[in-house]
Parts: C-alpha cells; sequence; structure tokens
C-alpha cells in the first residue's frame, strides 16, 4: 500500500494547489462583476465579452474546484443513516459508492466531454453574441474538472482501503470543531431565537402599551 498512498499524496497535493488557486478566482469573479455592474448603470455601456468572462470564471471554480472539494470532505452527503454506523462501515459504504456510483459517472461524462472539447478547438467555435470569446476553452474545464474529481476520488479510495486494512487513518473524519453544515445550522437556530425573542420583546410592549391606556382610561 505504500506505493498507492503515496499516490494518493501526489493527488491531494495536486487538487490542494488547484484549490488554493482556484479561490483566486473567486476575487476576480467579484472584481469582474462588479466592474461589469457600475460600467453598465453609470456609463450605459455593456461587453458581451466581459459577461461571457463572468460565466466562464463561474464554470472554473465550480469546477476545478470539486477534487478539491471532494478532498476537504466538504461535497455535500445523505449522512441521515451512515452517520450512526461505525467508521468502519462508513469507509465500506466510501469505497462502495467511489467505485459503483462516482467513478461510473465521473467517467461517462469524462469520455461525453472530449469530443465536446475537442471538436470545438478544432473549429475554433466562438461566441455567437457579438463580441464574445472562444468557447473552446470553456468546454476544457468540463474534462479537467472531472478529471480532477476522479483523481480526488482515486486518492479516497486507496485512503479508505487503507484504512480498513489498519494502514491509515480515517479518511472520513472531520477534523476538530464543527463542519460547516453545523455552524450553518448553529447560525440559523442563533437567528431564529434573535427573531423570536425580538417578537416577545415586541409583544411585551405592546401589552404594556395596552394595559397604561386602560389605565388611563380607567382614571378618567
Amino acid at each position: 500500500m505504500k506505493p498507492l498512498l503515496q499516490l494518493s499524496r501526489y493527488i491531494d497535493a495536486l487538487n490542494l494547489r488547484v484549490g488554493r488557486a482556484v479561490t483566486w478566482l473567486t476575487l476576480v469573479v467579484v472584481l469582474v462583476s462588479a466592474t461589469n455592474a457600475v460600467v453598465r448603470k453609470v456609463f450605459n455601456v455593456s461587453s458581451n465579452a466581459w459577461l461571457e468572462l463572468q460565466w466562464y470564471l463561474f464554470g472554473a471554480i465550480f469546477l476545478l474546484a470539486a477534487g478539491y472539494t471532494f478532498l476537504k470532505n466538504e461535497h455535500v452527503r445523505v449522512d441521515v443513516l451512515s452517520q450512526r454506523f461505525s467508521s468502519r462501515t462508513q469507509a465500506k459504504i466510501e469505497v462502495f459508492g467511489i467505485i459503483f456510483f462516482l467513478f461510473p459517472a465521473c467517467g461517462l461524462v469524462l469520455w461525453l466531454s472530449l469530443p465536446f472539447f475537442y471538436e470545438s478547438f478544432i473549429l475554433k467555435e466562438k461566441s455567437l453574441n457579438t463580441g464574445g470569446l472562444i468557447r473552446w476553452p470553456v468546454k476544457l474545464l468540463i474534462p479537467v474538472g472531472f478529471s480532477l474529481l476522479i483523481l480526488a476520488a482515486l486518492s479516497q479510495l486507496l485512503k479508505s482501503v487503507a484504512f480498513l486494512r489498519g494502514l491509515g487513518p480515517d479518511p472520513l473524519a472531520r477534523p476538530g470543531g464543527p463542519s460547516a453544515e453545523e455552524q450553518l445550522a448553529e447560525e440559523i437556530r442563533q437567528q431564529a431565537e434573535a427573531e423570536e425573542a425580538t417578537r416577545t420583546a415586541r409583544s411585551n410592549h405592546a401589552q404594556r402599551e395596552s394595559n397604561t391606556t386602560t389605565d388611563r382610561e380607567g382614571n378618567q
């Protein structure tokens, strides 16, 4: 398993670097979107190239960061049942899901996306919009993104098998502290409690005002 685990570390390092690079694209998207909005509203000028660049960058973020997200164990999972199982059972479910669901689905998308990109590249396809961008780079993101996701899944598979054989840590174990979903649930709970406290305070205030008015009328 040592050579395979070494391969897993190389894959993780690749997805980690890609993920960190993609985080900067988020800032670029914000700047491009803000600039487009300001120029369109203030100067009444619009550019198809800059508008298309926005969704090119959005596509790059979601596709290229898929493997990184899998590495960080942050993809949405149906944990209602599996979280009640032992760590070994969860690892077995992970192995089964990767082999029989993730690999076939991602492999199919990768296989279909290659001729989709190649045809666009050969024809030097451009946007049909006036002043639009060339299309093959954004189509290239599909096979590249799914290749990174498949590699991340392969790494996860190797780590899960190593864990089941007692040769590595649990790859599904989350680091200390609440997960992103738990943090969101806590924020929603706190917001709901704050709103309930506000409604209660307003109701009490209205009741006191009503009682004061009643007392005044009684005294008169």
